[in-house]
């Protein structure tokens, strides 16, 4: 008789320098112009063959929302992004950052949950 071992490891995906342009701000040029955001993100999960998760997808998905959502608030852009992102993998954690590098021309400012 042949036994198989399923395999599961704990793995972490890592996508860091997201970078792309969305509407995000509550000032009014902010809301008329699109700014560069930059995007990392850390999500752990339980691996195993037939459950992984295409990282690919994940900075897609992180993409598509902040462009269409045109937040205004970083805050409110982590807590959709998040919930999307828990509610559509098998996650056990997540942690992001959302940074607005342009927005002040003394220093970079993002919020992280």
């Amino acid at each position: 008789m042949i036994t198989f071992l399923k395999i599961i490891m704990n793995m972490k995906i890592k996508i860091e320098n997201l970078t792309f342009d969305c509407i995000i701000g509550i000032l009014p040029f902010e809301r008329e112009k699109k700014q560069s955001v930059v995007v990392n993100c850390t999500i752990k999960y339980k691996y195993s063959k037939n459950n992984f998760i295409d990282y690919s997808k994940i900075a897609y998905d992180i993409e598509n929302i902040m462009k269409k959502s045109q937040f205004k608030l970083i805050e409110d852009a982590i807590l959709d992004i998040r919930k999307h992102i828990s509610d559509t993998y098998k996650i056990k954690k997540i942690k992001l950052t959302i940074c607005k590098p342009h927005i002040m021309s003394n220093c970079k400012v993002s919020v992280k949950k």
